[in-house]
């Protein structure tokens, strides 16, 4: 029996929509990071970020698009659901915090807080799919990367 695909395209709709709003809002101030804040020595190319963050988001909702289809209960689904929507909802804040406020290291933290809740989505997606959790392990190592990248970014700034 086929499943159905629409749980994963809503899934990816969703999230690359979250991720283009959250793109949207702080457009006029990624020329201003780029122009006057220092950066790290392995600070990846301008170019890269919009490429790497589009891919991120069609794994997330790859990941939940599967465990919402494979769920065997209603219990994992809605504890798929919270954990993902609550973690996404992070990720959403975390630009505006770091372009828009430039709050360099309340947004180290904010990002710790995210880095915790993917560790716990994985762990929660692992129970009903163990793709879907391996989707969202270079979603948790880009967010590692870039913790690392706004730590430097509040400590040269």
């Amino acid at each position: 029996m086929k499943k159905s695909i629409r749980p994963y395209i809503w899934s990816i709709v969703v999230t690359l929509a979250v991720g283009g709003l959250s793109a949207f809002l702080i457009r006029n101030d990624v020329p201003f990071y780029n122009a006057n804040i220092i950066k790290p020595a392995f600070t990846p190319p301008d170019w890269l970020f919009p490429i790497v963050w589009n891919i991120l988001y069609v794994l997330m909702g790859w990941g939940l698009g599967r465990v919402l289809s494979h769920s065997t209960s209603s219990q994992e689904r809605s504890a798929a659901i919270q954990i993902y929507a609550i973690q996404l909802f992070f990720n959403f804040l975390w630009s505006i915090v770091f372009f828009h406020v430039r709050a360099f290291w309340f947004a180290w933290v904010w990002l710790l807080i995210l880095w915790l809740l993917i560790l716990r989505m994985i762990f929660v997606f692992y129970r009903t799919s163990k793709l879907a959790a391996v989707l969202q392990i270079p979603y948790f190592l880009w967010v590692t990367f870039a913790a690392y990248l706004n730590f430097m970014v509040a400590r040269l700034n």
